[in-house]
């Protein structure tokens, strides 16, 4: 059984200068955000595993759905020697996608991105046990940084599953999908999960559960920033906000100041002021239309070849071939 590879360009020291420069930016802006990745501590992590299973949360059950019902074509089609998935925490669901890939035959390496580590690990451990035979090939990286170091060769597989694409804005959602193409050669694929537009009703309290895992979820990012830049934040003084914005279609989680505060932060040199009411936006979730996507990874240089819906129309999975450049 080989060992696992590791491969890191993303280190403790680039972490931190990234989080220093997001903290800065983000709370000194004019209306105050952070970005969702600093949501994933190894507390994090394991609120959103719970989260994953809550009633409320349909994302997680929808894909895998499609991926039960779709793996076996998804290999059929593709017949990819490597599959990189990005942003791959734990890897669990890719274990539909590895099951089928080695029943085909095709597959020879299995490569993970993602920021964190010890997620990598801890997957890589046992998808080498569960696989014999298969090349494990960890990259620590970020995927809006690090795509040009995925591995070459044979008939490649990227996978960006769990709808995480919504939590870029379109503009990033467009350089992120350049930058995948960039990468693949014409013919090879993509597999991209999307949440689909659908009521309020439904979206909303995905984001806003009944046992308030969400809400604590939300609030980890003041945990991680108490943490790692020594700061002083009150968590109960901020309250956990999720709002359907009909216009841009997308969910967006804020905390909102309870009461007046002030926040110290030494690890950047910052105090911020924080009235009653005012909010911090922390994460977007878009949530999109067939043509939309369509339309997206045509303007990247991808043609649509297949697109499945869960059984309820709630989340999409697509799979797009890179298409020869003019």
């Amino acid at each position: 059984m080989n060992a696992p590879e590791l491969e890191v360009h993303l280190d403790a020291d680039d972490l931190a200068r990234s989080l220093r420069a997001d903290v800065i930016n983000g709370l000194t802006a004019e209306k105050k955000t952070l970005p969702p990745k600093w949501f994933y501590d190894a507390r994090g992590s394991e609120l959103f595993e719970r989260i994953t299973e809550l009633p409320e949360y349909y994302p997680t059950r929808a894909e895998r759905q499609i991926l039960t019902d779709r793996a076996t074509e998804i290999a059929a089609v593709t017949r990819a020697t490597a599959l990189l998935e990005l942003g791959s925490g734990y890897s669990t669901k890719t274990r539909l996608l590895l099951d089928a890939l080695t029943a085909a035959g095709t597959l020879r390496t299995f490569a993970p991105m993602d920021v964190s580590p010890t997620a990598l690990t801890a997957a890589a451990s046992r998808i080498t046990a569960d696989y014999p035979g298969l090349a494990v090939h960890n990259i620590v990286g970020d995927l809006t940084r690090h795509l040009k170091h995925l591995p070459t060769g044979g008939d490649r597989l990227v996978a960006f599953l769990g709808g995480t694409i919504g939590n870029l804005v379109p503009a990033e959602r467009a350089a992120f999908l350049a930058d995948v193409r960039a990468v693949l050669e014409p013919g090879e694929h993509l597999l991209l999960g999307t949440d689909l537009v659908k009521s309020p009703s439904v979206v909303v309290p995905a984001y806003d559960d009944a046992q308030g895992v969400t809400a604590e979820f939300n609030r980890n990012v003041l945990r991680v920033l108490n943490a790692s830049l020594g700061a002083d934040f009150d968590l109960d003084g901020f309250a956990h906000v999720a709002l359907w914005d009909a216009e841009r279609e997308w969910i967006e989680m804020r905390l909102r100041a309870r009461w007046p505060m002030r926040a110290t932060i030494p690890g950047v040199g910052l105090v911020v002021d924080f009235a009653a009411g005012e909010e911090v936006r922390t994460e977007v979730s878009a949530k999109f239309r067939r043509e939309g996507v369509e339309r997206e990874l045509a303007e990247a240089g991808f043609a649509l070849d297949r697109w499945w819906t869960d059984r309820d129309g709630l989340f999409a999975v697509s799979l797009a071939r890179a298409v020869q450049e003019d």
